[in-house]
């Protein structure tokens, strides 16, 4: 088995009981996102590969906000099977900072393959699947659909965002319509914008439907 097998199967056995929106499957597309990211923004293979299909190994809303246990995981996996050192602590630097967050933190590290797959997870969250993803995790977390007399908190700082518990579609405005203007590729920003709108138009057909309009 060559390094990205082995990471496969490692990562299908951790996640076989996760939350569907952050499973195998998740990392599956967020992995072939990757790829296909890669076929025009130049990047080290390697470490985005790694990166991608070890992104969410122990995501920290699955363990009590705690941001080091996928770290570890990750850094653990890679010794086990003779990751080089200097790609171990790029992979580990991605996983770390990867998350969207509240979108209102400074990154301290940057790297084209950090670009990469970060946009390669942004797009997950978006389109079709994304609204699909985020009415799972709200069911998953017993959030309302929707309140029109809860707005939209924007400009959370990362920990008000961790702890944050609101209706499902105010999640669309509180983080997935603002990822359009977060990519980072070329690619990535031209891939986004279709699957923003497909949202919008989501989001027109829902919210006329709950006010009786159609």
């Amino acid at each position: 088995m060559n390094y990205i097998e082995q990471t496969i199967d490692y990562v299908k056995k951790e996640l076989k009981d996760a939350e569907a929106g952050h499973d195998w499957f998740h990392i599956e597309r967020v992995y072939k996102n990757t790829l296909l990211l890669l076929q025009t923004e130049k990047a080290n293979h390697q470490i985005a590969v790694l990166g991608a299909l070890l992104h969410d190994i122990a995501d920290s809303k699955f363990h009590n906000g705690d941001e080091t246990v996928g770290p570890q995981k990750a850094n653990e996996f890679m010794t086990a099977i003779g990751i080089a050192q200097e790609v171990k602590k790029h992979v580990i630097s991605i996983i770390e900072n990867i998350s969207f967050k509240g979108g209102n933190f400074e990154k301290s590290f940057h790297s084209k393959e950090l670009e990469v797959v970060q946009d390669a997870d942004r797009l997950d969250a978006m389109g079709a699947i994304g609204i699909a993803r985020t009415f799972n995790y709200g069911g998953f977390k017993n959030n309302p659909l929707y309140d029109p007399e809860l707005p939209p908190e924007l400009n959370m700082t990362k920990e008000e965002y961790k702890n944050h518990k609101g209706t499902t579609i105010n999640h669309f405005y509180e983080k997935l319509l603002l990822l359009k203007d977060l990519m980072n590729t070329k690619t990535g920003k031209q891939l986004a914008q279709k699957r923003h709108d497909y949202m919008e138009d989501f989001l027109k057909q829902f919210l006329a439907e709950w006010e009786g309009r159609m």
